[in-house]
C-alpha cells in the first residue's frame, strides 16, 4: 500500500483522504542536486581578454611590459591581490607593498569603469541557466573577483537567471576556503551535499570538496583537464549541455 494510506475498505476513501493524507512530496527527490553554484571567470563568462586588457593597461601606466593574453590563464583564479603580485613577478618588477597597493588601485579603477568590456558568456550558458531555473534549481555564482565587479557582470549578463552572486568580500577568505560557498548554500536552504559546485580550476575543485559539495570541472575554461582531475573533480563537462545532464541526472 502507499505510504500514508489507512486500512479501510474503499467505501471509506473520503475519510482516508481527510484524515490520512499522503505525505507532502520531498522536493526534487528524483535528482541528486537542488542547487548549482558556479565560478564566474572561465566558467560562465570568458573574461580572459578583459582581464588581460585592464591588466596590460595598468602595466603600461607603470612603465612595464605587457603580458600575452594566454599567459593570464595561469595568473588568475586566486583573487585580485594575488593576480597583481603574479603580474608583477611575471614582468620582473620589484615593488614595495605600498607600490603594489598603488598598482592594485590603478587596476581596480580601470576595471570598475567598464567591467563588461570584452566579456561574453560561453556558448550555451544562458540556455543552461534558464533550464536550471525552470526546473527549480537555486543558482548562485561565487567568484574570487572583487565583489562589486563580479556582481555587476552577473547582473548585466544573466539578470534574474542567477539568484545570488558574490565576489571576494572582506568578511570571507578567498576560495578554496569554503566559508563563502557554505554561506550561499545556507542562504538557499540547501544542504551542501545537494549542491553541484562548478568551476574551471583546481581552486574550484578544492572549494567544492572543502564544502562537502560535488565538484564539477568545466573543460572550456582557463585550466586543463589534468588540473581539474588532480584536484578532485567528481564530474567533468565539455559543454553546457553535458553540465545540464550532470545537474539534472535522475
Amino acid at each position: 500500500r502507499h505510504a500514508g494510506a489507512c486500512f479501510f475498505p474503499p467505501a471509506f476513501g473520503i475519510f482516508e483522504a481527510l484524515f490520512f493524507p499522503p505525505p507532502a512530496p520531498l522536493a526534487n527527490h528524483h535528482r541528486p542536486f537542488d542547487a548549482c553554484i558556479f565560478d564566474l571567470d572561465g566558467t560562465l563568462a570568458n573574461t580572459l581578454t578583459s582581464i588581460a586588457h585592464f591588466g596590460n593597461a595598468t602595466l603600461g601606466e607603470f612603465g612595464l611590459p605587457e603580458i600575452p593574453v594566454e599567459q593570464y590563464k595561469q595568473l588568475v583564479g586566486n583573487g585580485a591581490d594575488l593576480l597583481m603580485r603574479r603580474m608583477l613577478k611575471t614582468v620582473g618588477a620589484r615593488f614595495s607593498e605600498e607600490e603594489i597597493q598603488s598598482f592594485r588601485a590603478a587596476y581596480d579603477r580601470r576595471y570598475e569603469s567598464d567591467p563588461m568590456a570584452l566579456v561574453e558568456p560561453y556558448p550555451g550558458i544562458v540556455e543552461l541557466l534558464g533550464k536550471l531555473k525552470e526546473q527549480g534549481f537555486q543558482v548562485g555564482v561565487l567568484s574570487n573577483k572583487p565583489d562589486n565587479v563580479a556582481r555587476d557582470i552577473v547582473r548585466t549578463m544573466f539578470g534574474p537567471l542567477v539568484d545570488q552572486a558574490h565576489g571576494q568580500r572582506a568578511e570571507f577568505p578567498t576560495k578554496p576556503d569554503p566559508a563563502a560557498v557554505l554561506q550561499m548554500a545556507a542562504d538557499f536552504g540547501v544542504e551542501p551535499g545537494r549542491v553541484l559546485y562548478c568551476g574551471d580550476s583546481g581552486v574550484d575543485m578544492e572549494t567544492g570538496r572543502n564544502a562537502g559539495m560535488a565538484p564539477c570541472g568545466v573543460l572550456w575554461g582557463f585550466r586543463e583537464r589534468q588540473e581539474l582531475e588532480e584536484h578532485g573533480a567528481q564530474y567533468l563537462a565539455a559543454t553546457a549541455q553535458q553540465l545540464w545532464e550532470i545537474a539534472s541526472q535522475p
